[in-house]
């Protein structure tokens, strides 16, 4: 019986050191394109890149504050926090929620008065597209390991980066296409191609209040323990035929982090010997465990029993 436990402490440690490996490459990958961005940006007059930038600086920001919520959320229960503290990891994917709507703020104002203004000269050269192309690369490789992580682990703070990274493949792209309208501008004799670069900023802010809204809705969800939609259905159909139980009562899911805790009521025969119910429960928890790899489950049983006559 002692190795099942030590089993499962094996298995949660090798997770734990996981999400944390792939959380600092991430970190390390923020670091890499927030300067090569900046620098390039800068050079050429760019505010499609710039903007990039910007949104890899706060990416660098939301990937310091994964790599604290990953290692935060791994701390075991204890007095103060019962459920553990795989909220951490929630409280991180709002965080970064807040720090990419607050990035479209500036990108909206400086697209607009650009454009407002006839546009800005931009330098389309060499650097320019070899920085988007490094950037589309880097981004490509870190969202597949965040992404497969997640699903792995149940992690929402590494969803947040993974969504973070694949935004920037795509908003990366758009000032991909705006570069090359600039140096098209003078080519096809079509001026008004020059200001597709603040036009292409402004897809990327679109795209980032569009990942970020849905991260956010996700993340609130979780902080005020709303129900996870049809894991509670779900789960009372896997128990509909549990031996020695005749019903399901009740069945309340909350998530924390990747956890999910699961308090559930059977209902078993009022003639049922003690150790048959307890069975049952033993039955129902294996058969949510199964289901939900994460699932911290608490079965309790009650007699099927008439209510008592109204004595009045």
């Amino acid at each position: 019986m002692a190795a099942e436990p030590n089993h499962a402490a094996e298995t949660a440690a090798r997770a734990d050191r996981e999400k944390t490996v792939v959380a600092a490459s991430s970190l390390l990958a923020a670091v890499l394109l927030t300067g090569t961005k900046l620098g390039v940006g800068l050079w050429t007059n760019s505010l499609g890149i710039l903007s990039e930038a910007a949104h890899s600086a706060l990416d660098l920001a939301a990937a310091g504050m994964t790599l604290w919520a990953v290692r935060a959320a791994a701390r075991p229960a204890d007095r103060r926090h019962a459920y553990g503290h795989g909220k951490f990891e929630n409280l991180s994917a709002l965080f970064e929620t807040l720090l990419l709507l607050a990035t479209c703020v500036w990108i909206f104002s400086e697209a607009i008065q650009r454009l407002a203004s006839g546009g800005a000269h931009v330098q389309a050269n060499v650097w320019a597209f070899a920085t988007v192309l490094l950037s589309i690369g880097v981004d490509l490789s870190r969202s597949r390991a965040l992404a497969r992580a997640a699903r792995r682990h149940k992690s929402q703070a590494l969803e947040a980066d993974a969504l973070h990274f694949s935004t920037d493949v795509w908003s990366s792209a758009v000032v991909l296409l705006g570069l090359f309208a600039v140096v098209a501008a003078p080519r096809l004799g079509a001026p008004w191609l020059e200001s597709a670069d603040a036009v292409a900023a402004l897809g990327v802010a679109l795209i980032v209040v569009w990942v970020s809204v849905r991260l956010g809705r996700k993340a609130i969800d979780d902080l005020v323990d709303a129900t996870p939609p049809r894991v509670a259905q779900k789960i009372a159909e896997l128990l509909r035929d549990v031996p020695n139980a005749v019903a399901v009562r009740r069945v309340r899911v909350r998530r924390s982090g990747p956890v999910l805790f699961v308090d559930l009521t059977l209902v078993a025969p009022a003639d049922v010997p003690l150790s048959l119910a307890h069975a049952a429960a033993d039955v129902a928890e294996a058969r949510v465990r199964a289901a939900y790899a994460n699932a911290d489950v608490v079965v309790h049983v009650e007699p099927d029993v008439e209510p008592p006559d109204d004595p009045r």
